[in-house]
């Protein structure tokens, strides 16, 4: 074998070595039914067709390659963000160690969180003892000051009820009665990550907020909202509100949790909003959710305890972060600053420096419905047609919003939004009305081996590249980000068009 304990070789390398050509050469005349080269092309070239785009818009018993996760993804990374909180997750391990995988690939860093090892009797006869049991294994071995609870398909299905198996467990001296344990239905067959983060953020807050007289003051909070560029994204409203002057409080904020450093010690807990500011926070004169379908049930009860509210869809580029600090000083009193002004000056001036490469291309964007529609609308700012605008997480209600932002501006008259669909139908569109880019997460490599149409990675999950997390895309600074990521496909697509001797390298500038 060409693999030894003196000679390690990257998989990439490895599986180039004649016997594993031949085992792969073997599996395919075996298991994948020996069609010839022939055949493959043609149903490869039929794929590509109007009459298979009809076909596949048209399939209803199946999903491929959803560009979405399950609820409980989105209940451990909101429970992450608060201070000392233990993200549980009522159901089997193996669903777990998915949850903490999906987010440990993206951002680098371990993501904690523990689950009830539900097996098949807790399927038949019930979860409670694998609650109480877990409970007391939670606490007493990693000392939280909270435990957040969250739930699989299996618990889903069998009915288990969280309110009444914590009780029992405080009843068990799992946890002191006083402990805080809030929790959320997450059933994994239904909704996506957004619909999970929703339910847990709502959780923790009716259990701090529901017996609570409301004193108002004037700070703010803030909802992030289920975002792969928090660390960064988090930082760059907390510095524009420090700016300002703004009393604000985060509500589950990860930019510590997902971005400890190398020093030798390892923080299970870092960062995070801490419970006592979670609790005060229902005194805040208002509650800004900076993306809107990641928070309708959780803005829903804020606004019953009587604080204002205001929603925005993924603060990025020029309209939208003016929106959201407009929003801001009209809340709070407090003028915007003019060193904030300057960078939205420069953000302007950089578009219109790059404004001749940006006009008329055109853009596929997928992913969470406030992503698709902040990245929209920065696109049409920009000069930019976006055309293909599709979030599988994404309602009707949304595709009425998404319809309305495209044809606000004549840059939109091309869009068309794909609510509920997947990124098969996306492949699909690629191939009968191909566009210049496609923006999403690592997913849509696929598509652009398929397609040849250039990725640029913009949001969750980014598995394949490292680090872009720790730069924002939200603000004026973000929108920066967002325009040089852009710039930078633009450039290399053109280089590579431009690459053969004496062929093609007459636009093969040095300056552009």
């Amino acid at each position: 074998m060409p693999q030894s304990a003196d000679k390690v070789l990257d998989h990439s390398k490895l599986f180039f070595e004649p016997e594993y050509k031949e085992m792969l050469a073997n599996k395919k005349a075996t298991f994948e039914c020996g069609h010839s080269a022939e055949t493959l092309a043609q149903i490869g070239d039929w794929t590509a067709s109007w009459e298979y785009r009809e076909k596949n818009l048209a399939r209803e018993a199946l999903t491929i390659n959803p560009a979405k996760a399950c609820q409980p993804v989105g209940a451990v990374f909101a429970a992450q963000g608060y201070e000392g909180t233990l993200p549980f997750v009522h159901g089997s391990q193996g669903c777990v160690a998915y949850y903490r995988s999906h987010l440990s690939r993206h951002f680098k860093e371990p993501s904690a969180a523990v689950s009830s090892s539900m097996t098949e009797d807790a399927a038949v006869f019930g979860g409670l003892t694998n609650m109480v049991e877990g409970l007391a294994n939670a606490y007493a071995l990693y000392k939280p000051k909270m435990i957040a609870v969250s739930t699989t398909c299996m618990a889903e299905v069998i009915g288990d009820d969280l309110n009444s198996f914590i009780l029992k467990a405080k009843e068990a001296e799992s946890v002191p009665m006083d402990f805080p344990v809030p929790f959320a239905h997450t059933p994994a067959f239904v909704g996506s990550h957004v619909d999970g983060y929703d339910n847990t953020q709502k959780g923790i807050l009716s259990m701090f907020w529901a017996d609570a007289t409301r004193v108002a003051n004037d700070s703010l909070n803030i909802i992030p909202g289920f975002d792969g560029y928090a660390v960064a994204n988090n930082r760059e409203i907390k510095r524009l509100l420090d700016t300002m002057g703004v009393d604000f409080t985060f509500l589950s904020d990860v930019s510590e949790v997902y971005d400890t450093p190398s020093d030798g010690h390892y923080r299970m807990y870092a960062g995070g909003t801490k419970l006592e500011d979670a609790k005060a926070a229902v005194n805040a004169k208002a509650t800004l959710s900076m993306q809107e379908w990641c928070s309708p049930k959780t803005m829903e009860y804020v606004a019953t305890t009587g604080q204002d509210t205001a929603v925005f869809n993924y603060p990025m580029g020029v309209s939208a972060t003016d929106s959201f600090l407009m929003k801001v000083s009209e809340l709070t009193g407090k003028a915007i600053p003019d060193s904030i002004k300057l960078e939205r000056g420069r953000l302007v001036d950089a578009i219109a420096d790059s404004q001749a490469y940006l006009h008329g291309k055109t853009f596929s964007i997928f992913g969470d419905p406030d992503f698709v529609l902040g990245m929209a609308k920065f696109i049409m700012e920009m000069g930019g047609e976006p055309v293909h605008c599709l979030a599988t997480n994404g309602s009707k209600k949304w595709a009425e919003q998404m319809k309305a932002v495209l044809a606000a501006s004549p840059f939109g008259k091309q869009g068309q939004v794909w609510a509920g669909k997947d990124l098969w139908h996306m492949r699909s569109f690629l191939m009968t009305e191909p566009t210049d880019f496609l923006i999403g997460s690592s997913y849509g490599k696929y598509l652009e081996r398929d397609t040849g149409i250039p990725l640029i990675r913009l949001t969750f999950p980014i598995f394949d590249r490292h680090h872009h997390h720790r730069f924002p895309t939200w603000g004026y600074q973000g929108g920066l980000t967002v325009l040089v990521k852009i710039l930078d496909a633009i450039f290399v697509k053109a280089d590579a068009r431009a690459g053969d001797w004496g062929k093609t390298d007459i636009s093969f500038d040095l300056t552009r």
